[in-house]
């Protein structure tokens, strides 16, 4: 009798970890990848995915994507909630409690909806993904969760509830408001797809986020008027969000090309050459030339340089 396509998946994964073609770090083709490799449906591929995570074969690393799981040793300590800390700084973030056991559950459902998101982008998931790596039927999440909206605003929920607000807030309006935008970094640092749920105009109803909300105006208290004062909200969310959203498309570029964004870069000089030798970027080579011939972006201090400006700016009004 001829196995299923998942299983003669999953059987094929097995056999290139067993044979060191695949080792432990390394990424796994995507549930796209399979579905184009073994001409199967997208469920399919998902569902030999998540067979794989349940058998320990495989693990969902965020902002990377399926891995093949590290040596038993070290998924018991992470089963135990000792994760290695990652490079984003998560001293703040609150442990995911355990699943309970292989019930199916709204909890479950938006933690694997996470894990997809995280690994694979927010384009990849669907609720038949979800379904998938849940080993479930599709129509049976709706049980739980009334479309994908509902699961969108559970996710950011859920994302954002990793940082929580301190019990007791710092003192005065600028701490709070650095507090907030602190952790909200740390969520989207966290969860790149964030940054693509809603525009700002369709906010999505997240408890979660409403907390920073209140948080805000408490810190301003009568400072400014209403319309003001939230004004400062909106601003503070969509600063931290736009630069936020840089994380997601350097995630989406490297998916595409196949390249880190300074292996990008590299490629690039020839261009950059032939604008310098036209004339028209003076100050800009001037600059260069002026830190060493190299600038080197990095995120976290963008953020942190970005959000002192805004204080400032802010002070000027708020006083």
């Amino acid at each position: 009798m001829t196995a299923p396509p998942y299983a003669r998946i999953v059987a094929d994964i097995k056999r290139r970890v067993a044979d060191g073609e695949l080792r432990p770090g390394e990424r796994v083709p995507s549930t796209r990848q399979l579905a184009r490799d073994w001409g199967v449906a997208l469920a399919t591929a998902s569902k030999a995915l998540a067979l794989l995570a349940r058998e320990g074969v495989v693990i969902a690393e965020p902002r990377v994507g399926t891995v093949v799981a590290e040596p038993r040793g070290r998924a018991r300590a992470e089963s135990r909630g000792e994760r290695p800390s990652g490079p984003s700084g998560r001293s703040g973030r609150a442990e995911r409690p355990a699943l309970p056991g292989h019930d199916v559950t709204r909890e479950r459902i938006v933690r694997a909806a996470i894990e997809i998101a995280d690994a694979e982008g927010l384009s990849e998931l669907t609720m038949r993904a979800v379904a998938g790596r849940l080993g479930m039927a599709t129509m049976s999440l709706y049980r739980h969760v009334s479309g994908k909206d509902d699961l969108l605003t559970l996710m950011i929920d859920g994302a954002v509830g990793e940082f929580p607000l301190p019990e007791e807030a710092p003192d005065g309006w600028r701490a709070r408001l650095e507090t907030s935008a602190r952790l909200q970094w740390a969520a989207f640092r966290e969860h790149p797809w964030m940054a693509r749920t809603s525009p700002l105009t369709r906010p999505l109803p997240s408890p979660a986020l409403l907390r920073h909300t209140e948080w805000a105006l408490a810190g301003l208290g009568d400072r400014l008027d209403a319309t003001n004062r939230m004004y400062v909200v909106v601003l503070l969310h969509s600063y931290v969000r736009g630069i936020a959203a840089n994380l997601d498309m350097e995630l989406q570029a490297r998916a595409d090309t196949g390249m880190t964004d300074d292996e990008w870069m590299s490629g690039q000089e020839a261009r950059v050459l032939a604008i310098a030798e036209s004339g028209s970027a003076a100050a800009f080579l001037g600059t260069l030339a002026e830190m060493g011939g190299d600038f080197d972006l990095k995120l976290d201090r963008l953020f942190e340089f970005g959000l002192a400006r805004l204080l400032d700016g802010l002070a000027v009004e708020i006083g």
